[in-house]
């Protein structure tokens, strides 16, 4: 997968770029297997896992795994081969099990593992996570879950099937996984300063490489270039804002908005994705709240952010994604402190959760709905913004918009 970044497990600064920019390619693939034996993994036993999509982030995050200890790497997969032949080389794979084109997730997943990490891009998260679960297989996955409606709704409805099936399924956030956000926005919602009067959030980056189309999309599915469509990588609102407007959701407790207006433009030289680079929404909720936020993927320079602010009656809380939480006002009992390297301890520790769930037997996976509603809210204020109008989530969810991916020319 497409997915790289400057950021480790230490504490080096991230570059506009560098949180989530890089090379290499990815998986794909869109045929759901027939059932196969169930598969589990007791307590002190290494659990058998393959990993689909192994560009930047996808090879960044198989290493973590492998150095998590409690897995075993056994079977690979990559849309390019040179990909997945190096990459799997690196991890220790039997060459036998390193796997290429359309189809080689199919063959991951018939390999005999117990779990399986998705990072390809996107737009087949819902067939690849379809799949695996008819395969009998845990389910580890990027953000965003889907690039479309119903593909929120598979992943959704396969998350439901893993947990009747006594299966694991997380969804990547780092942001929910940092002690600071975590105290923070407890003592927000416990009413600490007061009523929320309002969020705001943004996210500010460089944007990704977007060089001319060429035949087929082949040429789409590497170094990013995905993020700058909107039927590979959901566009840069869907696939990158996403961090800031979840934490917006949790500030919110949890509630989806019943409506999205604002607007987006391009603003970028020779743009060849159909993705806005720019764009203002306001998102409103049920109980009168709003959430307004701005977004801004133009390379001038501009430091990087992915912020949240809440204003409330008596204070606010601040949330920085490579600076500090802090929440300032009458009645604060929680100040805050910095946010310690998220992008890699955030990944780090979902991977421990996702092995401690399995060997322990945990099978309510919190993490689902609010993977879901981010996505679905940010392809609202996605709708919204290219529309120039005020979409309502009861309007997009009956709509059930599928944007379909061109695979013509992709070699299987």
């Amino acid at each position: 997968m497409s997915r790289e970044t400057t950021e480790t497990t230490s504490d080096r600064k991230i570059t506009r770029r560098g949180f989530v920019g890089g090379a290499a390619g990815a998986a794909i693939g869109m045929t759901i297997m027939k059932p196969t034996l169930a598969r589990g993994a007791e307590a002190n036993t290494k659990i058998k896992a393959g990993v689909i999509g192994l560009g930047g982030r996808g090879s960044w995050i198989a290493n973590l795994v492998k150095k998590h200890g409690g897995y075993q790497i056994t079977a690979v997969a990559d849309y390019f081969d040179k990909v997945a032949q190096r990459v799997g080389e690196k991890l220790g794979v039997d060459k036998a099990k390193r796997f290429s084109g359309l189809s080689g997730y199919k063959k991951v997943l018939a390999s005999g593992i117990d779990a399986i990490f998705l990072e390809t891009p996107p737009c087949f998260f819902p067939e690849h996570a379809a799949a695996a679960v008819t395969a009998g297989c845990h389910v580890y996955v990027a953000k965003p879950v889907a690039c479309d409606v119903p593909g929120c709704m598979t992943i959704s409805e396969m998350a439901q099937k893993s947990k009747t099936a006594r299966k694991v399924f997380l969804v990547d956030f780092q942001t929910r996984t940092d002690p600071m956000y975590i105290k923070g926005i407890e003592h927000l919602l416990a009413g600490d300063i007061g009523k929320i009067g309002m969020l705001s959030s943004r996210y500010i980056d460089e944007s990704f490489h977007d060089p001319p189309r060429t035949k087929t999309i082949e040429s789409r599915l590497q170094r990013l270039v995905w993020t700058n469509d909107v039927a590979i990588g959901g566009g840069m609102h869907v696939n990158c804002d996403i961090h800031a407007v979840d934490v917006g959701l949790w500030m919110a407790g949890g509630q989806t908005p019943i409506s999205a207006g604002g607007a987006g433009a391009v603003c970028r030289s020779n743009a060849n994705g159909d993705t806005n680079y720019v764009y203002s929404l306001t998102f409103q909720f049920k109980d009168g709240l709003i959430l307004n936020h701005r977004g801004e993927h133009l390379r001038n320079s501009t430091r990087f952010a992915s912020d949240c602010f809440a204003h409330c009656q008596r204070g606010y809380l601040d949330t920085q994604y490579t600076g500090l939480v802090r929440m300032i006002g009458r009645g604060v009992k929680f100040n805050g402190g910095k946010v310690e390297g998220l992008y890699g301890q955030g990944a780090v520790r979902n991977i421990a959760a996702f092995h401690k769930s399995i060997t322990k037997g945990d099978f309510t996976n919190p993490t689902v709905k609010p993977g879901v509603d981010a996505t679905l809210a940010t392809i609202l204020g996605r709708q919204a913004a290219s529309q120039r109008k005020t979409v309502t989530w009861d309007e997009m969810i009956k709509a059930n918009k599928k944007v379909p991916v061109d695979l013509t020319g992709l070699k299987e």
